[in-house]
């Protein structure tokens, strides 16, 4: 099992808005890979990403991912949110499987942040073989994470919005989001503070 980690909405810290946190599950990472790179040449674009993609090219390529076989989980958080904690919560909470061959995390992180994550797993029991950060145009998994994870905030900071909604509500109905977590970050910072 692989797992791919992607965040959206962690740069805006004020007003009302959400980040979310999804974790995309891929059982045979070689057919997805290969699955969903046959997506991208038929849309004729080189990698997806929310944030550069009009509503045309995003309801094209959430029409095709369906037929893949993953599923995600994901957690919300709303702002203000502390970067720096929203991975660690992620981690466990989310994380609950045990055979898990490697994770990657979009984004480049140094080591000791890696080392970091491994550890919170290795508390937990679980034992990972590869972790990693990744740029997202090197991994197609971190790819769909990226859209998913846009997607779910988006819909979530605009729940009336037509597409967004059609797109969030076929992720439930076609079993593809098995787990949401909404997180209060004060209430967990506060747990966590040496004064709480």
């Amino acid at each position: 099992m692989v797992i791919f980690i992607d965040e959206s909405g962690t740069h805006k810290q004020s007003g009302h808005s959400t980040s979310a946190v999804v974790y995309v599950e891929v059982k045979n990472l070689e057919r997805f890979e290969k699955e969903l790179k046959e997506i991208e040449e038929d849309l004729r674009i080189s990698f997806f990403h929310w944030a550069e993609e009009r509503w045309f090219m995003k309801n094209k390529f959430l029409s095709r991912i369906f037929d893949l076989d993953f599923t995600v989980k994901v957690a919300l958080f709303e702002n203000p949110v502390n970067p720096n904690i929203i991975l660690e919560i992620v981690f466990q909470h989310l994380i609950v499987e045990k055979e898990i061959n490697s994770i990657f995390i979009d984004g480049e992180k140094p080591k000791w942040y890696e080392r970091n994550l491994k550890k919170v797993l290795r508390d937990k029991g679980i034992a990972i073989k590869k972790l990693r950060t990744v740029r997202s145009r090197s991994e197609v998994g971190i790819q769909l994470a990226d859209c998913l994870a846009s997607l779910v905030r988006y819909y979530h900071d605009n729940p009336e919005e037509k597409d967004a909604k059609k797109w969030f509500n076929k992720l439930k109905r076609e079993k593809k989001l098995v787990f949401e977590l909404t997180v209060n970050p004060g209430a967990f910072l506060k747990k966590t503070s040496p004064e709480g």
